[in-house]
């Protein structure tokens, strides 16, 4: 099956539905489907063979957070000679509803096309909620729908009507089940790990420090592991003086970094407090066989099943976390059985599990739409429609990027089974 896939949001920063429509791509791939994805990115990113850049992204507030998006006459453009180009089977766009080279790819194609949904609450823009007539342009060529949880599912049906399949976002097992632990981080009930961006007040890093700042007195060996994107100075500004010794910071990491983070400690917490539709890290640290305790959120207690397979505190209480945190760290025993419990959960999370779902809907749109054998980049109509959106929305991603040059091929020589290659800014350091 020839599949195109349209990343909304740019590949020069990871992120959540990056790392989804990567490893779904990947996974396609290595089940012998021919998969193109288009992103923005930057010419200098270094990007997986299978993925086209589209070009340069602005930035966009999006979901609680800023996202980079592509959009504009010019992205359209770029959009259409890649449609053109790949005559695929079907088109997969995620986030069809932000301002973005997914909601341009509606606009344009003809043919099936299947929508992933991944946000459960401030998906949609203020400008696109108000621009009820824009957004019907793109809901009519979306044949199915996928939600990758039941909030996802529930925000899309409130707010855009019809159903969706919900299929869940996936993880890759066996990178996290063998991963091997940093040197130094031994399992002795004294460490925590956090990953995310700590600067972002949803990623509730604060909230975290403050219960660790209430448990360091009776815990002398108790240690932080942080990871993600941001400025060592700034973070160790952040933190109380009790704490500064007992926090390394390995800035933003690679993929098989994280594994080896979440494989190196014995608690993660998840103190999010808002903002999340599904809980990707959760299943990533299950993968890994780590004992999870995060808030409170929907979205995290039905990955934990009810808290079976992860401990839960109050959302945005650090008296709560620090509750549960303390006596998690004291009882091997119950976090070996929380542990082993996510991982029976996060069996059903595996990439080619997941994968053979989308597969499912792909041939079901494919069937729906059986008077198009193939996606085409030629709506007649894509200049009036674009021009309906830019006026509705105000064209709020920031007008379109400079351009550049044209879009390359969606099928390069040898893209069949690309490798797997790292996103911008993997590296790690340590205080």
């Amino acid at each position: 099956m020839r599949v195109g896939i349209v990343c909304p949001f740019s590949f020069d920063v990871p992120g959540g539905v990056q790392w989804h429509v990567r490893d779904l791509a990947e996974t396609l791939i290595a089940l012998g489907h021919r998969v193109s994805v288009l992103a923005p990115a930057e010419d200098e990113t270094r990007l997986p063979d299978y993925v086209v850049p589209a070009g340069r992204a602005v930035p966009l507030r999006y979901n609680g957070s800023v996202a980079r998006v592509s959009f504009g006459p010019i992205s359209a453009t770029r959009v259409r000679r890649w449609l053109s180009a790949g005559r695929f089977d079907v088109l997969h766009v995620h986030e069809p509803m932000s301002p973005s080279l997914s909601l341009l790819a509606c606009l344009a194609a003809r043919g099936p096309v299947v929508a992933t949904f991944h946000f459960a609450t401030g998906g949609r823009s203020k400008a696109l909620a108000a621009a009820q007539g824009a957004l019907q342009l793109v809901l009519e060529k979306i044949t199915a729908r996928i939600a990758v949880s039941a909030l996802a599912r529930r925000a899309q049906v409130e707010h855009l009507g019809g159903g969706a399949v919900e299929i869940p976002n996936g993880v890759l097992i066996e990178r996290y089940a063998h991963a091997r632990p940093l040197p130094g981080w031994d399992h002795d009930g004294t460490t925590v790990g956090f990953l995310g961006r700590f600067t972002e007040p949803r990623k509730g890093f604060d909230i975290l420090v403050a219960a660790l700042a209430g448990l360091v007195a009776e815990r002398p060996r108790l240690r932080l592991l942080v990871a993600g994107p941001g400025d060592e100075d700034e973070l160790y500004q952040r933190l109380p003086e009790v704490l500064r010794d007992r926090v390394t910071f390995l800035g933003r990491v690679s993929e098989d970094d994280k594994a080896r983070m979440l494989r190196s400690v014995d608690v993660y917490c998840a103190p999010n407090t808002g903002g999340e539709s599904f809980g990707m890290i959760l299943t990533e640290a299950m993968a890994a066989g780590t004992t999870v305790l995060a808030s409170d959120l929907d979205a995290f207690r039905r990955v934990l099943d009810n808290g079976t397979a992860g401990a839960l505190f109050r959302t945005g209480d650090s008296g709560s976390l620090a509750a549960e945190l303390g006596p998690l760290l004291d009882d091997a025993p119950r976090r070996a059985a929380l542990a082993a419990r996510g991982t029976e959960i996060v069996a059903s999370y595996d990439w080619p599990v997941v994968a053979q779902r989308v597969l499912e809907v792909y041939n079901s749109a494919i069937e729906a739409t059986s008077n198009a054998p193939t996606v085409r980049g030629d709506d007649p109509t894509l200049a009036q429609r674009l021009a309906a959106v830019l006026r509705d929305t105000g064209n709020e991603a920031g007008g379109s990027p400079p351009d550049g040059p044209p879009v390359a091929e969606p099928w390069p020589e040898g893209s069949r089974r690309g490798p797997r290659r790292r996103l911008r800014g993997a590296t790690s350091r340590q205080r």
